[in-house]
């Protein structure tokens, strides 16, 4: 058990969020991308924030000035509080503490620009001691660590003075690491199907006399999870400056094209209190990452001050249907399948940001990013509680040079807590870090 772990996913050059833990935000996804979109709020559809546009909307990337070159490098902490509490007993994530690097590059030539990033794109997860409650009595840790990352090859064109268009294609990978007890009703309750020797263990009964029953999947590495997959994602975007202070846009990413994620051959077991053990393959079956549609606009409402706005449509509904998995057994032989139903709703989020330019060195931001929880409470779970809804946001950029500058933002997402359809009542609330350095040349 790691309270503290790297998140590395590739988004605009390694500069976003934990692909791992407890980050869930707006739903699955980070509030915003970089610290300038963060720190105004999540806002980022009509507004130059750097590098970190390749994962919002990658038309802004042409909001930068011909001829130059930009490299970002950033770092940021997650750090989400969860909690569970049952009768009595409380049981606290110590998944406290994500770490995210993030690095990107673009350059603009013309009316083209054009670079490469790597960010995480989102995850959600938490770790709970052995003894917690959620256990079951097991004496094993309760944990689960779902990340989601993209390396990103960004192309904007300008059309004309006014308008410009962007697009990005990325390569995507997932990992999943999971530790998940359960009385055999429950688990018995997920089985949606079976066959070979295992499936008629499980069926004729084999852990009806046992008081916790196990699936287990976990490797030691910080950067990716014991299943693994691979896939492509991509998105469209487009910019138009109404007039010298009144700037629109808007974006749409397409739902993913992740294939399954698995572990090795035997890096998973099911385990139950009855001495039941087996070995096996363990397949998550069609996980993606959603459809995101965001419209925006920016107002320089003063030589000084900019205030901005985005509408956020996030197409949980089609993604989250359900959470399947498939166990191939390496030591009886045959298989038994699983299905977890989540029925996420769509989510709509709501980024309101300003920026008050203080001085020629100093510029001052702040933000709200106000969403509705996509999970209904029957089908929240202690393992993904992906329920935080309200953040506020501050940050700041200063400029040490003509080429260089320091940004960084703060988020604050009070606890929301839901009681869940498996019992548990569910807090969860984060404080969030990102650091950037810029160079342009």
């Amino acid at each position: 058990m790691k309270a503290s772990r790297t998140l590395f996913c590739l988004t605009p050059l390694c500069a976003l969020l934990a692909a791992g833990s407890a980050h869930a935000t707006n739903g699955m996804l980070m509030e915003g991308y970089g610290p300038i979109s963060t720190g105004m709020g999540g806002a980022s559809q009509a507004i130059d924030h750097g590098n970190a546009a390749m994962a919002a909307n990658p038309a802004t990337l042409g909001l930068m000035p011909d001829g130059t070159s930009r490299l970002d490098v950033a770092f940021g902490i997650l750090g989400p509080d969860v909690k569970s509490s049952m009768m009595g007993m409380d049981a606290k994530s110590s998944g406290t503490s994500y770490v995210m690097p993030a690095l990107g590059y673009t350059r603009r030539s013309g009316a083209y620009t054009y670079g490469i990033g790597m960010f995480a794109q989102g995850g959600m997860g938490t770790e709970y001691e052995a003894t917690s409650f959620l256990a079951m009595g097991s004496g094993a840790p309760v944990r689960s660590e779902l990340g989601v990352g993209n390396v990103i090859f960004p192309v904007a064109y300008q059309v004309n003075p006014n308008l410009t268009v962007g697009a990005t294609l990325k390569f995507m990978w997932s990992s999943l690491d999971m530790l998940f007890a359960a009385t055999p009703a429950q688990l018995g309750g997920m089985v949606t199907g079976g066959s070979g020797a295992l499936g008629g263990a499980i069926a004729g009964g084999a852990l009806n006399t046992a008081t916790w029953a196990r699936i287990n999947f976990s490797d030691s590495n910080d950067f990716t999870g014991a299943a693994k997959a691979t896939g492509f994602g991509a998105s469209l975007g487009a910019v138009y400056k109404v007039n010298k202070d009144v700037t629109v846009g808007g974006s749409y990413q397409f739902k993913s094209a992740l294939d399954d994620m698995k572990t090795s051959s035997s890096a998973a077991s099911m385990t139950a209190s009855t001495g039941f053990t087996d070995s096996g393959q363990l397949t998550v079956i069609d996980f993606q990452m959603p459809s995101v549609f965001a419209v925006g606009a920016s107002w320089q409402a003063q030589p000084a001050l900019l205030l901005a706005a985005d509408l956020k449509y996030i197409g949980w509904a089609d993604a989250m249907k359900s959470f399947k998995m498939r166990y191939d057994s390496a030591v009886m032989g045959g298989s038994v399948s699983f299905s977890m139903p989540q029925n996420w709703k769509d989510q709509t989020v709501l980024s309101l940001g300003m920026a008050w330019k203080a001085n020629e060195q100093l510029t001052l931001r702040a933000g709200l990013n106000l969403a509705d929880n996509p999970i209904p409470d029957a089908y929240v779970n202690p393992l993904f509680p992906a329920t935080v809804k309200s953040h506020v946001t501050l940050g700041l950029g200063y400029k040490v040079s003509q080429a260089g500058e320091f940004n960084a933002s703060l988020t604050l997402a009070p606890s929301e807590t839901v009681n869940s359809g498996a019992g548990p009542a569910i807090s969860h609330g984060q404080t969030n870090l990102q650091l950037m350095y810029s160079h342009r040349f």
